[in-house]
């Protein structure tokens, strides 16, 4: 297993990879036809609030003690996963 350190640094990587993501995907939904916008908005919306959950429980997870660490990179991938599932739907889903 990886240290604390090594991956606390790999979910602040992949964070910033995400809201990269996000920001491009933004680009896409401006140039979108006017009928998908809304609903590629909404979507977008949605992948930045899992980002934002993700923020919290990576905060949480740093500041957490030894006998939780386990646990908190449990539900980090848990968020981790999740996100990549909905970016790979929304993303699959952009024409």
């Amino acid at each position: 297993m990886t240290t604390r350190d090594e991956y606390t640094a790999k979910m602040k990587l992949q964070l910033d990879e995400f809201n990269t993501t996000i920001d491009n995907l933004e680009a896409k939904v401006i140039e979108a036809k006017q009928d998908a916008r809304a609903a590629y908005s909404a979507e977008v919306a949605k992948l930045r609030a899992q980002s934002q959950s993700a923020v919290t429980k990576f905060e949480e997870m740093k500041a957490s003690g030894e006998e939780s660490w386990d646990k908190m990179v449990a539900e980090m991938n848990k968020i981790s996963d999740a996100f990549v599932h909905s970016f790979s739907y929304f993303k699959s889903q952009i024409k």
